[in-house]
């Protein structure tokens, strides 16, 4: 059966104790619909909560919520199938209401919502460190850096590690993390501009949505795993998006590219993908 993400746009007012009512409604009602609602994400801060379930259709899925308390979603996104890991990790903690608990908080503390991955990765830093030697090439790594950085600091991105050709990065919000790749890209063009044009300093970014796993301040799992290989195959100066992705971001004023299937190593079947167009100035006013 397939696995579907619905969103909901919450009531003003509605608090997460109100969530787990409705909740459980949908679990009394689900059989009735054939829909087994999994676990939920509740994100007050932003009004939004996020259900996982599956579902024959997203039909059922809706008249399940209906039914059961009237929330219906907003939005509902089929997630593929090689995917599902990155919401159905086995070390993902839910409270007895089904809600999805905050790694490394408080018992009861909820998780605010899944979380978008971003990698950056240099491309040719070894051959840039043997053409420009150590210490230039370093140089220009800083400014991949300081351009990263910067970008993370004003979307409101945590940088998770350095990876030694670029940085790892996460958020809350996979609007934001759009707003952030776009951001580095298009700053690091300006910087292109007024360099050498034997210094070339491109980078290729990929990102990715779903339930990582959070472990040292580290993240695992499929979701990481998502994000870094779309990153691997992006092209120079190109910015690839999981699906999840494009659909979340549906109506925020950014363009996507649908570049269709791709093969990803590690991954069973291809799994769609879409291109950012940072150079947009919808973007750029976002």
């Amino acid at each position: 059966m397939p696995l579907y993400m619905d969103i909901h746009e919450l009531p003003e007012g509605t608090t997460a104790d109100d969530v787990a009512k409705a909740h459980v409604a949908d679990l009394e009602a689900q059989e009735k619909y054939g829909v087994q609602y999994l676990k939920y994400w509740v994100n007050e801060s932003c009004g939004k909560v996020f259900c996982l379930v599956d579902a024959p259709n997203p039909e059922a899925a809706n008249c399940c919520h209906r039914e059961a308390h009237g929330l219906v979603a907003q939005k509902i996104i089929e997630l593929q199938p090689e995917l599902a890991d990155g919401f159905l990790g086995r070390d993902i903690q839910t409270d007895a209401a089904g809600a999805v608990l905050l790694p490394g908080g408080a018992a009861d503390e909820r998780d605010p919502g899944i979380r978008t991955v971003l990698f950056t990765d240099i491309v040719d830093s070894t051959t840039l460190t043997q053409t420009l030697g150590d210490e230039a090439a370093l140089a220009l790594f800083d400014v991949h850096n300081t351009v990263v950085r910067n970008a993370l600091t004003d979307q409101g991105g945590r940088e998770v590690k350095h990876t030694g050709d670029g940085i790892m990065a996460s958020f809350v919000s996979a609007v934001a993390a759009v707003k952030c790749a776009a951001q580095i890209q298009r700053d690091l063009a300006k910087h292109a501009d007024n360099q050498r044009r034997d210094r070339p300093l491109k980078v290729r970014i990929g990102a990715a949505a779903g339930e990582p796993v959070e472990q040292h301040h580290d993240l695992f799992g499929c979701t990481v795993q998502l994000a870094a290989r779309l990153c691997s195959h992006a092209s120079p100066e190109q910015i690839l998006v999981s699906n999840v992705i494009a659909e979340l971001c549906l109506g925020k004023g950014f363009s996507f590219q649908d570049v269709g299937e791709v093969v990803l190593k590690g991954f069973d079947r291809p799994v769609r993908a879409h291109a950012v167009a940072w150079a947009d100035k919808a973007i750029a006013a976002g």
